[in-house]
């Protein structure tokens, strides 16, 4: 038995993640379409297994929705297909599921809560402007409001897990998983555009799929323990 107990299957996943950022640097993509979403299913597992509850009363389980939606884009964007926007359309609602888990558990906005709104503000917008400005071809400038729509449900995604260090909802670790994993979030994504939209990354799928799975892994570890 594992030392990590009732957390076997999050344990899993992160072996699993492991293997993944092993298989992408290597560019073994047939393993790849493999460990992938294996990585999310076995989160997923080991949310309902440490949260069955949710199931019996019928409650909305935003976490396991999140990580459902997030399972959907990584399909989309993991195939050979151009499924750029289903993606991105997929992992917006994953992202509104996260920003409904962190309403449903969090306490009310503070005056702790300005510094972090407007650091992460000033840095989308930033970023925003940035990729924007990569956007010169036709094609490219269609992508402009879906970007934008995208930046700014992330955001608030990123402010509502860092706002739990201030507002003291959740134990110290806890919030703090909480607000890593949400902010890796962003800077998988970031990558994501900034090789779409501005210029070429050197090993972009390692960056993005390592931080991406941290990311969600860090989310679940601090929704659920306890």
């Amino acid at each position: 038995m594992s030392a990590l107990g009732k957390y076997t299957l999050i344990e899993l996943a992160c072996y699993l993640a492991a293997l993944n950022a092993l298989v992408v640097s290597l560019g073994w993509k047939r393993v790849e379409y493999l460990t992938k979403p294996a990585t999310l299913l076995v989160l997923l597992a080991g949310v309902f297994r440490l949260r069955p509850y949710l199931l019996a009363e019928g409650e909305v389980n935003w976490l396991a929705l999140a990580l459902i939606f997030s399972l959907l884009g990584d399909v989309l964007l993991m195939l050979p297909a151009d499924l750029f926007i289903p993606g991105l359309a997929a992992f917006l609602l994953a992202h509104l599921a996260y920003i409904g888990l962190f309403i449903n558990t969090s306490g009310a906005i503070n005056a702790a809560s300005i510094p972090p709104a407007l650091l992460i503000l000033v840095t989308s917008l930033t970023l925003y402007r940035r990729l924007a400005a990569g956007m010169t071809t036709p094609e490219k400038r269609k992508m402009r409001l879906p970007v934008a729509l995208y930046t700014a449900v992330i955001s608030v995604m990123v402010f509502l897990a860092v706002n739990t260090l201030a507002l003291n909802t959740y134990e110290p670790l806890r919030s703090l998983l909480i607000a890593s994993g949400a902010l890796l979030f962003m800077l998988s994504d970031t990558w994501i555009a900034w090789d779409r939209f501005v210029a070429p990354l050197r090993w972009r799928d390692l960056r993005v799929m390592s931080t991406y799975h941290l990311a969600q892994i860090f989310l679940v570890l601090g929704s659920v323990l306890g």
